[in-house]
């Protein structure tokens, strides 16, 4: 599975966003403060951004997250970053901040925006004339992706996605394999350090939506993080009194509307019909395709071929079945998303 196989035949402005964000190979934390940034402003179709209109609310962004994560970057040294330590300790010196941002914050992330994968995008949220006019232009395809239904839900998923990737940074993905945990009291993913100590991440709302689309897991139509969403499991919780194991896994969780969930003829307790094992798996296969953090979390859970994922999860639906019967099947509401 790859950003490509996420980006659908005909896909939308969503889509190509959400390809930019969860499937980029990250050396920086650029890309999320740009994205952040972007959606903070709000700027209108055909706008110019100097560079020093985006450079206080871009460092900003950045500086706040070194507050909580000193590694923003896989580089051992960055002397951009290391003006925004400075303004994230003493906020005095703003105007020597946004200096320093205009000649340095920017260099590579306005070029690499748009790369998913192999190339660039088709489509352009905006287009580069800092050699022409020293900044950014907006497109349509922005002013569109605001007024869309899915906008609400935007901002959360770069935040996570960021604090995903900052975690993974800060504990040393390359020698120490992190792991995501799920937090069913409070919906929150946390990891535990190399003292044992529990350090929250992220939301599971925000975590997972972006690799649903923004859609409900069974019947596809579009869901808000903030209201009317439930983090369910897709082998039931139940299942925990008997003698399976992982269903807390990040592999088994999916986010769905309270009418599929828990509304008259929903889910509940029941299994859903294997129809949907195929659609778990692709919605795996997605955060195994966006890299770390959650890549290392699915696959030790779950296997490290795509054959032994599969075969995880048809042994797990057989036994499963074995035990509840009576399998639950949805009725979609909207057109498949995945």
């Amino acid at each position: 599975m790859s950003a490509e196989e996420f980006i659908s035949r005909k896909p939308s402005l969503e889509e190509y966003w959400r390809g930019i964000i969860l499937f980029g190979r990250n050396v920086a934390s650029y890309k999320f403060a740009l994205a952040k940034t972007l959606l903070e402003m709000k700027p209108e179709s055909g706008r110019l951004l100097k560079l020093s209109d985006l450079a206080p609310l871009f460092a900003g962004n950045i500086a706040e997250h070194l507050k909580r994560s000193p590694k923003q970057t896989t580089s051992t040294s960055s002397s951009f970053l290391e003006a925004c330590k400075k303004y994230a300790i003493d906020s005095t010196d703003e105007n020597k901040l946004v200096e320093e941002t205009v000649r340095l914050g920017f260099v590579n992330v306005i070029d690499a925006f748009h790369v998913v994968g192999s190339g660039l995008l088709p489509v352009k949220f905006y287009i580069d004339e800092r050699k022409q006019n020293g900044g950014i232009r907006i497109t349509d395809e922005f002013s569109k992706l605001l007024a869309s239904i899915q906008s609400p839900n935007l901002n959360a998923e770069v935040e996570s996605r960021w604090n995903l990737v900052e975690r993974a940074w800060e504990l040393g993905i390359s020698t120490n394999l992190i792991a995501i945990e799920h937090d069913a009291t409070t919906s929150e993913l946390f990891t535990v350090d190399s003292s044992r100590r529990r350090k929250a991440v992220t939301s599971c709302r925000s975590a997972l939506n972006g690799y649903q689309k923004g859609k409900c897991f069974y019947c596809y139509t579009d869901i808000q993080i903030d209201s009317g969403t439930d983090v369910d499991h897709f082998f039931p919780d139940t299942l925990k009194k008997s003698e399976f194991t992982s269903i807390d896994g990040v592999w088994n969780l999916v986010l769905s509307c309270i009418n599929c969930n828990r509304g008259a003829g929903g889910k509940f307790d029941k299994i859903p019909h294997i129809d949907l094992l195929s659609r778990l798996s692709r919605r795996n296969e997605f955060l195994i395709a966006s890299h770390h953090p959650l890549r290392e979390t699915l696959i030790s859970q779950t296997g490290q071929t795509v054959s032994e994922r599969k075969g995880f999860l048809n042994d797990f639906y057989n036994r499963a079945e074995a035990r509840l019967f009576n399998p639950w099947k949805p009725e979609p509401r909207d057109v498949a998303a995945f």
